[in-house]
C-alpha cells in the first residue's frame, strides 16, 4: 500500500471519529506559588550574576539577590497565611500538583528562615586569616581545580572565591519549598532532585580539607542516587497501584472509594502488594532524607566533611523539608493504611532514638557528634509522626521550627573555634574554651542544652509537644524509649559543656575567630528563638496548631 494511501486512511478515520477536543491550558494560581517562584528567579539571576558581572562585584551582589529574595518570599508566605490559605482558603494550586495549607505554609516559611541565616553563614569572610591581601569564605577558590595543584594555587593567590554556591544554595531551597507541598508523586520526586542535585555540590567546595569535603560530597551522592532510584521505583508501583500519581486518588483507591476506572488499569489497580512495595520504597527514599537509622550512614561522614555552613543549612532545612513530605504522604495518601505502617514507623523511631544516642557518646569530632545528635532528633520527631492525630501534625511542626533554628546556631559556633588548620573540630581542642572565650562557650552551651531537652530551652518544649502527642496516640512505650534517649543524649552534651568550662585550657589551644555581623546575627537569632521559644512556647504552639490541618 502506499504512504499517500495510508496518510488518506489515517484522515478519514480522524474525520469519521469524533472531533478531537481542544487541549486545555494549563491554570496556575501564580501568587499563591510566589515564594517558590521569587526564590527561583533569583536563583536563575544568581547564575546570570556569575556569567555577567565583574568578578571582584560579584559577592556582593550574590549576596545581595539571595536576602533579598529570602525575605521577599518569606514576606510572601506571611501575606498567604494572613490571607487565610493556611486555614478557611486552603487548597490544591497548580492544576492539583501543589498544596496550598497550612503545614504547607509553615514550613516553607521555617525553611526560608533558615535559608536566610544560611546566607549569612555562606557570607562569612572573617573567620580564615586574609590570603594575598584578600579575604576569603569557606569555599573553595576555583572548586574545579584539582586539591593542591598549580591551578588551586594560583586562584587562591589570585583571591578567587566559589560565589556560585549562592544561586546553588536558592536552588536548594526553592525544591525545598516544593518538597512538603507537593501533592502528586511526580511533583515530589521533581522536588527531591531540584533539592538535592545543589546539595551534592556544595558539599565538595570546602576551602580547607578539600578531599575529605570531595568525599563527603561523593558519599552523599552515591547514598542520595539509592535512595531516589527506590523513590522513583515506589513512584511507579503506586502508579499501577491506583493508576495515578495524584495523592487525592491514591487515597481514595486505597479507601476503596474510587468510582472511575479506566479500564485499561483495572488488571492491576487495588493490588495489595503493589502499594505495600511502593509505600515502603518511597517512605524509604524519606527516611533516607531525615537521615533515620538504617538510612543514616551518610549523615556523619557527610556532616563532617562538607564545609560547616553547608552542614548547618542542610541539617535544618532538609530535615524540615523531608518531614513535612513524609506527613503530607502518611496523613494524606495512607490514612487507610495506619495498620501498616504505624509498627514500621515504631521500629524506626526506637532504633533511630536509642542508635543516634547511644552511638554519639563515642564521638570524639564535634561535627560527628552533632550528626548523631540529628539522627536521635529524627527519631524524637518521628514519634509526633506515629501519633497520626492533628496533635501530632502541629507538634512536628513545632519541633521543626525550634530544631533548625538551634542547628543553625550550633553549626556556626563550630565556625568560630580555629587553629592553624582551619576549624578545630577536634573534641579535645574544645577544652577550657569556657575560660578562653566565655561568651562563645555560654552561647554554645545554650544550644547543648536545648538539644538535650533542658527546660527553659525550646528543645524541651517540642520534645514535651512530641511525647505528648504520642502518649495520647497510644504511644506510650514509645516515648518511654524517647525518654530513655534523651537521657542518654543528655549525658554527652553536658560532657562537651563540662570539657569547655572545667577543664584546663592547652597552651597550644585552638582560638575563637571574631566574626562579621553576618555570623553573629545567624547566632543571635538562634539564641534567642531558642529562648523565647523554651520560655513562652504557647503562641508558637497555637500557630503550630493553627496550621496543622492537611488539605485534602
Amino acid at each position: 500500500m502506499s504512504a499517500s494511501a495510508v496518510h488518506s486512511l489515517w484522515t478519514t478515520a480522524a474525520t469519521a471519529a469524533e472531533p478531537i477536543s481542544k487541549i486545555d491550558a494549563p491554570k496556575i494560581e501564580y501568587g499563591q506559588l510566589s515564594p517558590t517562584l521569587i526564590v527561583l528567579g533569583a536563583a536563575v539571576v544568581g547564575v546570570l550574576v556569575e556569567a555577567f558581572v565583574p568578578r571582584k562585584s560579584r559577592y556582593y551582589a550574590q549576596v545581595f539577590v539571595a536576602v533579598v529574595a529570602l525575605a521577599a518570599a518569606f514576606s510572601a508566605v506571611v501575606a498567604l497565611a494572613a490571607g487565610g490559605y493556611g486555614t478557611t482558603k486552603a487548597h490544591i494550586a497548580a492544576m492539583g500538583a501543589i498544596a496550598v495549607d497550612g503545614p504547607a505554609l509553615f514550613l516553607q516559611g521555617t525553611i526560608l528562615l533558615a535559608g536566610i541565616l544560611g546566607v549569612f553563614t555562606f557570607a562569612e569572610r572573617r573567620l580564615d586569616p586574609e590570603v594575598h591581601g584578600n579575604r576569603v569564605d569557606s569555599f573553595a577558590a576555583q572548586a574545579a581545580s584539582v586539591p593542591g595543584s598549580d591551578s588551586e594555587k594560583a586562584a587562591v593567590k589570585a583571591g578567587f572565591t566559589t560565589t556560585e554556591v549562592f544561586p546553588l544554595l536558592l536552588f536548594a531551597i526553592s525544591g525545598m519549598l516544593v518538597f512538603p507541598a507537593a501533592n502528586d508523586l511526580l511533583t515530589l520526586f521533581v522536588a527531591l532532585e531540584v533539592f538535592s542535585l545543589p546539595l551534592y555540590l556544595l558539599c565538595a567546595v570546602a576551602r580547607r580539607k578539600r578531599l575529605m569535603s570531595q568525599e563527603a560530597a561523593v558519599k552523599y551522592f552515591l547514598l542520595g542516587a539509592f535512595a531516589s532510584a527506590f523513590t522513583l521505583f515506589g513512584i511507579a508501583l503506586l502508579y499501577g497501584y491506583a493508576g495515578s500519581v495524584s495523592y487525592a486518588t491514591i487515597a481514595h483507591v486505597v479507601d476503596g472509594t474510587v468510582t472511575n476506572v479506566d479500564p485499561a488499569l483495572a488488571g492491576t489497580m487495588g493490588n495489595d502488594v503493589l502499594l505495600l512495595m511502593g509505600m515502603a520504597l518511597v517512605v524509604m527514599g524519606l527516611l533516607f532524607k531525615v537521615g533515620a537509622v538504617p538510612f543514616h550512614m551518610w549523615t556523619p561522614d557527610v556532616y563532617q566533611g562538607a564545609p560547616t555552613p553547608v552542614t548547618g543549612f542542610m541539617a535544618a532545612a532538609t530535615k524540615v523539608a523531608a518531614f513535612g513530605a513524609l506527613l503530607r504522604l502518611l496523613y494524606v495518601v495512607l490514612p487507610g493504611m495506619r495498620w501498616d505502617w504505624r509498627p514500621v514507623m515504631w521500629a524506626v523511631a526506637i532504633v533511630t532514638m536509642l542508635g543516634g544516642a547511644i552511638v554519639a557518646i563515642t564521638q570524639t569530632d564535634i561535627k560527628r557528634l552533632l550528626a548523631y545528635s540529628s539522627i536521635a532528633h529524627a527519631g524524637f520527631i518521628l514519634a509526633g509522626v506515629i501519633a497520626a492525630s492533628p496533635d501530632g501534625v502541629s507538634s512536628v511542626l513545632f519541633y521543626l521550627g525550634a530544631y533548625s533554628f538551634v542547628t543553625i546556631g550550633a553549626f556556626a559556633v563550630v565556625t568560630l573555634v580555629r587553629d592553624a588548620g582551619g576549624e578545630a573540630t577536634h573534641l579535645s581542642k574544645w577544652a577550657g574554651l569556657g575560660r578562653r572565650s566565655p561568651l562563645v562557650a555560654a552561647v554554645f552551651a545554650v544550644f547543648l542544652l536545648a538539644f538535650a531537652g533542658i527546660p527553659l530551652t525550646s528543645g524541651f518544649a517540642g520534645k514535651f509537644a512530641v511525647f505528648k502527642a504520642a502518649a495520647e496516640g497510644g504511644a506510650g512505650a514509645l516515648v518511654v524509649v524517647g525518654v530513655i534517649s534523651s537521657a542518654i543524649a543528655a549525658f554527652f552534651y553536658i560532657r562537651v559543656i563540662v570539657l569547655m568550662f572545667f577543664s584546663e585550657p592547652k597552651p597550644e589551644g585552638p582560638t575563637v575567630a571574631v566574626p562579621s555581623p553576618l555570623t553573629t546575627t545567624a547566632i543571635a537569632v538562634g539564641v534567642a528563638v531558642t529562648v523565647v521559644l523554651g520560655v513562652a512556647p504557647q503562641y508558637f504552639l497555637n500557630l503550630a496548631s493553627q496550621a496543622g490541618v492537611f488539605v485534602r
